[in-house]
């Protein structure tokens, strides 16, 4: 064998495939995005998004999250532009107690679950809060102040995302088939879906006013992340965690300028001129971020909710789903 005559692999010749896979798969991530836009529904966009990660993978999984994240509060803020201020105080002060009472029943239900099933308590707390709250969001805040690990926080998120997957879906059906009113459909999404991007998705799906509806109540819940978050700190620094109890808070600024754009839709005529380009604009967005959101499914995702986790997860949430319908077929209704 000549020694001298062999040549070791040049670096860059392994590297060129991958480069190609990764360019082909931007480009394939691209050109479903721009369609969706066009031509899809927030269901379409979620299932082709979970499809793409689960068939060909996500080539850019970090900037796609980045890019979600970002999408989703311009587009919320947005959707601003087409309510009114007062409308969208009203549906958040006169929901007030109901979100308490929804949030502090789950979030007592959630730690006695997470006790019978055998969950950390870290875990069980995760699970509760995403449900009670608003999803990934709450997840993440209260995450930071109770020292939760990374398997903890994945765990927590892959069960609220597959639960929110589904919600998607299955809330337009149950609201038709039970009659339910745009108004009343739009109080359930807001206060039994996880998130806020499957909140506005279900909303777009049913009708306008269930979309304004369902988009007031769940961003007025969203602000209880942080007296939530808040209380967990001042555990935690009678507890055992004082370092992650100092960490700092997340707090959901984008509300604020989506109650400035309501705002200028109430009293700017202008403003209510161009409220329907916003508007559609925004439904638009919606759409790629959940696809975009979608594209996050990964097998290995999917291997770490384990049962337990799982039954944990699915019980809060038909409990809240359940509860909170009843509340609003047989109390507020009549109320009404």
């Amino acid at each position: 064998m000549n020694i001298a005559g062999d040549r070791l692999p040049h670096p860059r010749i392994s590297a060129k495939p991958r480069a190609r896979a990764e360019l082909a798969g931007g480009a394939a991530l691209a050109a479903a995005g721009a369609a969706l836009i066009v031509w899809g529904s927030p269901p379409l966009a979620l299932i082709s998004g979970m499809l793409f990660a689960l068939l060909i993978g996500q080539p850019f999984a970090q900037i796609s999250q980045s890019a979600a994240k970002w999408l989703l509060q311009i587009s919320v803020v947005l959707l601003g532009f087409s309510m009114n201020l007062p409308v969208v105080l009203r549906l958040g002060l006169n929901g007030s107690l109901f979100a308490a009472a929804t949030i502090g029943s789950t979030l007592l239900l959630g730690w006695w679950l997470g006790r019978r099933l055998g969950l950390s308590a870290k875990t069980a707390t995760l699970i509760s809060v995403g449900t009670a709250v608003c999803g990934g969001s709450a997840i993440a805040a209260v995450s930071s102040v109770i020292g939760a690990s990374g398997a903890e926080i994945a765990v927590s998120i892959g069960t609220i995302f597959l639960l929110n997957a589904v919600a998607l879906y299955l809330f337009p059906l149950v609201g038709h088939l039970l009659h339910l009113s745009q108004t009343q459909f739009g109080l359930w999404a807001g206060v039994a879906i996880h998130d806020i991007s499957s909140v506005v998705g279900a909303g777009i799906s049913y009708g306008s006013v269930a979309l304004q509806t369902a988009t007031a109540v769940k961003l007025s819940r969203s602000l209880w992340i942080v007296p939530l978050t808040l209380a967990f700190a001042a555990a935690g620094r009678r507890g055992a965690a004082p370092r992650a109890a100092a960490a700092k808070i997340a707090v959901p600024w984008f509300i604020g300028f989506f109650l400035l754009a309501s705002l200028l839709r109430s009293y700017l005529p202008i403003v209510v001129t161009w409220s329907p380009v916003f508007s559609a604009v925004a439904r638009r967005g919606m759409i790629l971020v959940l696809f975009l959101i979608g594209t996050m499914l990964s097998r290995t995702a999917l291997r770490t909710v384990g049962f337990r986790t799982a039954a944990a997860g699915a019980a809060l949430w038909l409990f809240i789903s359940v509860s909170s319908l009843a509340v609003i077929l047989f109390v507020l209704a009549k109320a009404a």
